[in-house]
């Protein structure tokens, strides 16, 4: 059976920092790009950031370059997504995604996803 499932969200003040897990049931874990998405209420589901099999390679949105940094750890079939200088417009349901093979930015590439894990930049 796979799941995926993300923990770590909550509320946080702008400028602050949060970090996301994602655990993974799939096997071999390693064999997959894993990547973070968000959904803002009214808005498309957005890519965030994806790291490679291997860890080696990342890609990120614009939006959160230089303040999110993704990484994974194959031993604990984990991904992280930490979050830095926190924005309210970074505010959204964060979704953990994977898929076979190579680092992706597609949402239609993913074909396994978690349910979600709120974020809520406020004052």
């Amino acid at each position: 059976q796979v799941r995926l499932v993300e923990s770590g969200g909550g509320l946080v003040q702008p400028g602050g920092s949060l970090r996301l897990s994602c655990t993974a049931s799939i096997r071999p874990f390693s064999m997959y790009c894993m990547a973070w998405f968000r959904q803002v209420a009214g808005q498309e589901r957005e890519f965030v950031a994806a790291v490679i099999r291997n860890g080696g390679s990342t890609k990120y949105a614009d939006s959160v370059k230089g303040r999110f940094s993704i990484a994974r750890d194959n031993a604990k079939s984990a991904v992280y997504l930490q979050m830095n200088s926190l924005k309210p417009e970074d505010t959204g349901v964060y979704y953990c995604a994977a898929v076979y093979g190579g680092i992706d930015s597609t949402q239609d590439a993913y074909n396994y996803w978690g349910q979600g894990t709120q974020v809520t930049v406020s004052s």
